[in-house]
C-alpha cells in the first residue's frame, strides 16, 4: 500500500488543508518534528512539494501586505499604532490565525515593511479548530512563556459547533466560554500592561459549510454574535465587535470552501479592520455589555 498522496489528496492539501496542518505545533516536544522531510512524509508528499506549498502561501501573504499598503487609510492608520518597534507580539487563536496566509501573517508583513528599523518578535500561537477550552490549556507554553508586549486573541468560532448527533446544545455552553475568555484576559495581565486584542468571530456560510465532507457539525450566527457580546464586555481594544468585516450579509468570495475559514481576500479585510481599531478606536474598560446565560435563548 501506497503511503503517497494521491492527485486528489494532493489537490486537496494545496487548495485547502496544507495552509492548516502546521503539525509542529500540535506536536512540538516530538524529536523529529523539526525534520522537514518526516513532516512531508506524513502528508504523503515529498519535503520539495511541501517546501513549495508553504513558501506558496507564505508569499500571498506578503503580496497582500504590500496592497493594502497601497491603501492612504491604511498608511494614515499605521502612524498611530501603539506599537514599538520591538515588541514582541503573540496571535492567540483557531484556524483563521493558524492559516499560513491568514491574517496575523499578513499584519506582520506590513509591521516589517512598514515601521522603520523593525525589530518586531512575532509568534503565530494559532492551531487549526481550537476551541477556547483547548486554547487556554496550552496557553503558558505558547503564549505566557515568551513574556509578550501585546497578544492579539481570535477565538470563539469553533465553541459555537453543534454536533450533527446533537444539534440542540454548542459544544461548549456560553458560560464556558465566557469564563475561558476572561481566564485568558486574566492570564494577559500578568504579563504585560497592554491591553488585550479581541478579535470577534466572523459569520458562516452555511450553505458552504453543509457541503463541507470534512466537517459533521453546524455553526449558528445566533451561537456567534453571544460570543460577540461577551466580547463586548472585555478590557481592551475590540476589532469588528458587529461580525461585519465580511460583509453583511458576509460573501462567500471572502470564504474558504469550508464557508467558515476566510479566504485570502477574507483575512485582507481582518487586517485592515485590526490596524482601524488599534489607531482610532478608544481601549474598552470592560463594563460595555453584558451577556445573559439564559439556556431557553
Amino acid at each position: 500500500m501506497s503511503n503517497k498522496a494521491t492527485d486528489k489528496e494532493k489537490e486537496a492539501l494545496e487548495k485547502y488543508l496544507l495552509q492548516f496542518l502546521n503539525i509542529e505545533k500540535h506536536f512540538p516536544l516530538l524529536p523529529g518534528i523539526t525534520d522537514n522531510k518526516a513532516v512531508a512524509g506524513l502528508m504523503g508528499i515529498d519535503e520539495e512539494e511541501l517546501n513549495k506549498l508553504r513558501t506558496h502561501f507564505s508569499e500571498s501573504a506578503k503580496e497582500a501586505a504590500l496592497e493594502l499598503l497601497k491603501e492612504d487609510d491604511v498608511a494614515d492608520w499605521l502612524d498611530e499604532l501603539p506599537f514599538n518597534k520591538d515588541d514582541t507580539v503573540v496571535a492567540f487563536g483557531d484556524s483563521a490565525t493558524d492559516d499560513l496566509q491568514g491574517w496575523f501573517e499578513i499584519f506582520k508583513n506590513i509591521l516589517n515593511i512598514y515601521v522603520e528599523g523593525a525589530d518586531f518578535t512575532f509568534i503565530n500561537a494559532g492551531i487549526a479548530n481550537n476551541t477556547s477550552s483547548e486554547a487556554l490549556r496550552r496557553m503558558h507554553r505558547d503564549v505566557l512563556s515568551h513574556e509578550p508586549n501585546w497578544v492579539i486573541v481570535s477565538l470563539g468560532t469553533f465553541d459555537t459547533i453543534r454536533p450533527s448527533f446533537m444539534p440542540n446544545r454548542t459544544l461548549h455552553p456560553l458560560s464556558e466560554t465566557w469564563e475561558n475568555l476572561a481566564t485568558i484576559g486574566d492570564a494577559i495581565k500578568t504579563v504585560t500592561e497592554n491591553p488585550p486584542i479581541w478579535i470577534s468571530p466572523q459569520p458562516v456560510i452555511p450553505g458552504l459549510l453543509d457541503e463541507m465532507e470534512l466537517f459533521d457539525f453546524e455553526i449558528n450566527e445566533k451561537d456567534l454574535s453571544q460570543i460577540r457580546q461577551i466580547l463586548l464586555g472585555k478590557a481592551g481594544y475590540i476589532v469588528d465587535p458587529l461580525g461585519k468585516r465580511m460583509g453583511s450579509p458576509p460573501e462567500a468570495w471572502y470564504y474558504l470552501s469550508d464557508g467558515i475559514n476566510p479566504s485570502l481576500s477574507g483575512h485582507v479585510n481582518t487586517v485592515r479592520e485590526l490596524i482601524k481599531t488599534l489607531a482610532t478606536a478608544e481601549e474598552r474598560d470592560g463594563t460595555m455589555a453584558s451577556v445573559d446565560f439564559d439556556a431557553e435563548e
